[in-house]
């Protein structure tokens, strides 16, 4: 079980769950910020921190965004630029900074215009 990050924070990333991860598992993409499940241990803190209520329990995510659980899975096993292997397990946020990269999900949704 993981926390996921929903539709809410694309193209909106405050980034305020960040340095509430005591584990340092959620990760910048080019336009979402990512969980990785294989990192986070269950704590909660990011989803009490977000600005924007993106992020929910996997258990709980509603069920027009449930995408997002799969996809956020996915951009952890993406192979990025410049790398032979899968992004994987990185090792924190703060050791590999933002991606400028999203998963497949968020990367084809259409822009959208923070504050809408």
């Amino acid at each position: 079980m993981t926390y996921v990050i929903s539709s809410a924070c694309v193209d909106v990333m405050h980034k305020s769950c960040v340095p509430e991860c005591p584990v340092d598992c959620i990760y910048e993409g080019a336009r979402s910020m990512y969980i990785n499940p294989d990192e986070c241990v269950d704590c909660g803190a990011c989803k009490l921190a977000c600005e924007e209520d993106a992020i929910y329990f996997e258990t709980d995510l509603p069920d027009d965004e449930q995408g997002h659980l799969a996809d956020n899975a996915a951009f952890f096993s993406q192979v990025l630029p410049g790398r032979d292997t899968p992004l994987g397990i990185p090792g924190g946020f703060a050791k590999l900074g933002p991606v400028g990269v999203d998963a497949p999900l968020v990367a084809v949704m259409p822009p959208r215009e923070v504050g809408t």
